[in-house]
């Protein structure tokens, strides 16, 4: 008797089909609002001489779809979808060039796709100085560039590029950084060499030597170039990213191999001119000081008696001079607000020189 009761409670399929179609049809008919809207914002922008890519306005719009959300659609999916929605519109109202290091199928890439969805007009470069060059001097809209892992550390080559090129941090991207282990080889035993960037085998170096004791690794310039050769060799295994395994038909061999499972890269988006955002929460800043006792320590007590939180301090050797550095610091606060144009006298006066590399919205760490 239950069983049959149960059965009298499935309802009947084809009214659900019928049911999803008709919300099908509403759907497309709101999106097509919606882009109509959006390209109202773009003449709008277009007439202002605005960017078109408003990170803090898209994390507002991201969060609050979130909150008003009842369910039973995962966050997490609702903001995908509607990371999709903005990468859109943004494109309607006009594409905008983003460079990453390329090629594609690098976590640069990744990052780039996850944040700016996929109707983001990407073109991969070289190498970090293209990223910059194209950015400050070739009329690339936006850059994206790793600016630290939180087990390797800040890349400094990025840092030294900040000082030779003026460019402008829009916004930042934490991205989780999981590795996978993938092939044509149907199993693990199976495989005889491995290819990946040094970063990823070193990331991974301890379940390599549990799991392949004897297959050698070898070194590559990229995650993405060591897929590549990979799907053309029967025996050969790549360390990478687990999308690399749909871009080049190779199977899962084993997933989530690295051995510090909280591995995550700040990411910078990077552009020609500031943000201009009436909403900004943080600034990244650049200097060098005077060669006097104290020097820094002047900097950090104005900061402290401001009660600005420096969440970041990195110094590099100043390229050109022996035994001289410039300083790279985060701060959480709107450092181009009113509120602190003193302070920034005030810390321009007690440095050599001082460049503001940015003022823009943080973001949390995702799960």
């Amino acid at each position: 008797m239950a069983d049959k009761k149960d059965q009298n409670d499935v309802p009947d399929l084809g009214p659900l089909r019928d049911r999803i179609d008709a919300i099908d049809r509403q759907i497309v008919d709101l999106l097509n609002q919606r882009a109509d809207v959006s390209l109202g914002v773009g003449r709008y922008k277009a007439a202002h001489h605005e960017p078109i890519y408003m990170p803090f306005r898209e994390q507002e719009v991201l969060n609050k779809i979130a909150d008003s959300s009842p369910g039973p659609l995962p966050d997490r999916h609702l903001r995908t979808i509607y990371r999709e929605i903005m990468s859109s519109s943004r494109h309607l109202q006009r594409p905008e060039r983003v460079v990453f290091l390329g090629p594609e199928g690098t976590f640069s890439y990744f990052a780039a796709m996850e944040h700016m969805g996929s109707s983001a007009s990407l073109t991969p470069k070289a190498d970090f100085e293209e990223i910059f060059r194209a950015v400050a001097e070739e009329g690339a809209e936006l850059g994206v560039i790793p600016m630290e892992n939180s087990i390797e550390g800040t890349v400094g080559q990025v840092v030294d590029l900040f000082m030779k090129y003026t460019v402008y941090i829009q916004a930042e991207v934490f991205s989780r950084i999981s590795h996978s282990l993938m092939s044509n080889a149907e199993k693990v035993e199976d495989v005889e060499v491995i290819y990946s960037h040094p970063q990823p085998l070193g990331q991974c170096r301890e379940w390599l030597k549990h799991n392949l004791p004897d297959v050698p690794t070898i070194p590559m310039e990229s995650t993405a170039e060591a897929a590549e050769l990979v799907a053309s060799k029967k025996a050969a295994a790549v360390v990478g990213h687990l999308k690399l395994a749909d871009m080049h038909g190779l199977n899962v061999l084993a997933q989530s191999i690295e051995d510090l499972p909280d591995n995550w890269t700040r990411f910078l988006i990077i552009g020609a001119s500031p943000s201009r955002e009436d909403r900004r929460d943080k600034t990244t800043i650049l200097f060098t000081l005077p060669d006097k006792p104290g020097a820094l320590a002047r900097v950090l007590t104005t900061l402290a008696h401001q009660s600005i939180n420096m969440t970041k301090l990195e110094s590099r050797p100043y390229r050109g001079e022996k035994w001289k550095y410039v300083f790279f610091a985060d701060l959480e606060c709107d450092l181009g607000g009113e509120r602190y144009e003193d302070v920034l006298e005030d810390i321009r006066q007690q440095c050599h020189t001082l460049r503001v590399l940015g003022t823009y919205p943080t973001q949390e760490e995702r799960p």
